[in-house]
This record gives C-alpha cells, structure tokens and sequence, in this order.
C-alpha cells in the first residue's frame, strides 16, 4: 500500500517557485529546495521528480498563477486603457524584492535561451497568455475610442509586454522607478495617438 503524503504538493511546488524566481535554476540547491518546501529528498523526486523536472512545474506554476491574476486583476479596472496604464505603472515602480528577482519567465529566457525545448515552450506561452490579456483589453479600447483607430492589436500587444520585460530587466540592473515610469508614459502617449493620415 503506497504511503499517503503527508504535505500539501502545492505548497511544496509554491515554495519551490519562491526558491527558483530568487536564485534562478542553477544557483538553486536541491538543498535550498528541501529546507523551503519542508519535504524530504525522497519526497521530492517522488512527487516531483528531479530538480529539472521541479524547475519545470515551478515554471508552469508561475505562468498559470500569473495569467489568472492578471485575469483577475484587469477586471476591475475602470477602462481598459487603465487598467494597461495600472500594469505599466505597477511594472515601474515595484518593490524592491520584485526588482530584485523580476520576472520568473523572462528570467527563464535569460538562463535558458533557446537551448531548452522544455524551458522554451512554457516562455512561449507564457507570453502568449500576457499578450492574450492585453490584447483582449486593446481591442475593448478600441472599440470605446481610447486608442487610434487604426491601431494593430496584435503588435501593440506585443509591443507593451516586450516593454514590460524589458523595464523588468532594467529594474533588476538597477534603473530607478522615475525612468521606469517615464518609460511607462511614453508607451501610454503612443497608444492614445492619433492614427497616422
């Protein structure tokens, strides 16, 4: 008869994500691992596996949870230009322990590059479900008049999240909130532009 666990696997996969968004994959120890998710070696592999296969549900963990939030988040917003407006704003003058360790995914691109399939496909859709987001709030800005009327949906999504990672990058080599905000502004005045005649 197989022994029932005796911790909660989402709070271990949850811990483990902590561990691996501060430190990234490799400055992570399997030990590091251990003492924050409250579970033995045997445990881990287990339930989870090695520490790559670990790194990898953390990873996915990360994007779902992130992709519910901004969900969430969005739906309250007065108007959809608004709430992208409170994300870059958010994004610019974080905490300092979201500077810090910035964003898990991006910094999955950085570490892996195109090196892991694994890795590589849960960035990809991690930026598919962020430009989901902002593209169903561009295309409800659109249709209130909020932006151009010409605007291209898709690439002004994409626009702003590769904005977004790269104002979190800056953040974590240390460029200040003020820049970031400015950053943040000019991407706002972009959008509410005129078209182009």
């Amino acid at each position: 008869m197989a022994r029932t666990k005796v911790f909660d696997p989402r709070l271990a996969l949850e811990a483990a994500m902590e561990v691996f968004w501060e430190k990234g994959y490799e400055a992570s120890s399997t030990d590091d691992l251990l003492t924050a998710m409250k579970i033995g070696r045997q445990s881990m592999y287990d339930t989870f596996g090695d520490k790559k296969q670990l790194y990898l549900a953390a990873l996915e963990h990360y994007i779902d949870t992130g992709g519910v939030e901004m969900r969430r988040r969005f739906g309250g917003a007065l108007t959809p230009l608004q709430a992208i407006q409170e994300f870059l704003m958010e994004t610019a003058q974080a905490g300092a322990r979201d500077r810090a360790r910035g964003c898990m995914a991006v910094n999955a691109a950085s570490d892996f590059g195109e090196q892991d399939a694994d890795v590589c496909a849960l960035v990809t859709r991690a930026g598919e479900v962020t430009e989901g987001v902002l593209a169903r709030l561009l295309a409800q800005a659109k249709e209130r008049g909020e932006v151009a009327p010409g605007l291209d949906v898709a690439a002004a999504a994409s626009y702003i999240h590769t904005t977004i990672r790269g104002m979190r990058t800056s953040a974590k080599a240390g460029v200040g909130a003020g820049l970031l905000s400015a950053t943040a502004g000019f991407v706002m005045a972009a959008l509410k532009a005129p078209a182009a005649q």
